[in-house]
């Protein structure tokens, strides 16, 4: 029994032999030990929580949390070792007063970045926006083709980049023209002359929809009659495509077609026309 007694004494010791011992600062083996092991467990536990994160996920966006984590590994070993330090009678007061005028400047200057990154986590969990997707921000359209922790990126129509920050998904509008399928309705807005023949028109826009390439059989293409403008009968024809970012290329061709046939048929496309009054004065009408 004394023996037990001697050898557990001599653990103790052991642990509470300083390694640091001075006014400021008493740092023992038993702290030293203390700050491994923790440093040990939040490891696996990181490791636990990102699989835990990224199972369902595609490969692509699992490798997209690495960063993440490592970057709140780092900040895990520093908590735990500041914890440590303090549960063990060290004094950090001192330390972190000196350095509070520079987390504060950290913590503004750090501000954005760390929406961004939280909106790229939430954007990659709840698949709210894939690559390929085609979207709208800010009267741009663009398909993406990267989504990272920080931004998203998207091609747009004239070929250039667009580089979007990531917390604009969250509180801005942005219009996603695939988020539940990738079938879009367009429309190509027309006006004819008064007195032209409505139903000829119809038919024709009709038939323009039915020519065109890209647009599809099923939902079919529909015209309306939308208003009596002030110049112009106003239709509009309505089609469903698969493909909305080349849109712009298939409205100008079809635009083409229709005022071929336009032509044809002998209805005009009318610019805006306004009536004068001149009224003269009495003196004028005198004189």
């Amino acid at each position: 029994m004394e023996k037990l007694e001697s050898v557990f004494r001599g653990i103790k010791e052991f642990l509470l032999y300083p390694i640091i011992d001075n006014d400021t600062i008493h740092i023992t083996i038993s702290t030293f030990l203390s700050i491994i092991i923790a440093i040990i467990v939040v490891t696996y536990l990181l490791r636990l929580i990102r699989r835990l994160v990224t199972k369902k996920l595609p490969e692509e966006d699992k490798n997209k949390f690495e960063s993440i984590f490592g970057f709140l590994k780092y900040l895990f070993y520093i908590l735990v070792v500041v914890t440590i330090l303090h549960t063990s009678g060290i004094d950090l007061t001192v330390l972190l007063t000196a350095s509070a005028a520079l987390f504060v400047g950290l913590g503004f200057a750090l501000q954005y970045l760390f929406q961004d990154i939280i909106s790229g986590i939430l954007i990659i969990l709840d698949q709210s926006l894939h690559v390929g997707d085609i979207i709208e921000v800010e009267d741009k359209v663009g398909r993406v083709f990267e989504i990272r922790l920080r931004t998203t990126r998207a091609l747009t129509r004239d070929d250039k980049v667009l580089v979007i920050p990531n917390h604009k998904f969250l509180t801005d509008s942005i219009f996603n023209y695939t988020q539940n399928h990738i079938t879009t309705r367009e429309s190509i807005k027309i006006g004819v002359a008064y007195g032209s023949d409505v139903k000829l028109v119809t038919r024709i826009l009709e038939q323009v929809a039915a020519e065109q390439e890209g647009i599809l059989k099923s939902p079919k293409s529909f015209v309306l009659f939308e208003d009596f403008a002030d110049s112009a009968l106003l239709f509009s024809l309505n089609y469903y495509i698969t493909d909305s970012f080349s849109d712009p290329r298939r409205k100008s061709d079809m635009r083409y077609l229709i005022d071929a046939k336009f032509r044809e048929n002998n209805i005009s496309i009318p610019f805006p026309q306004r009536d004068i009054h001149i009224i003269q004065s009495n003196k004028e009408n005198k004189s």
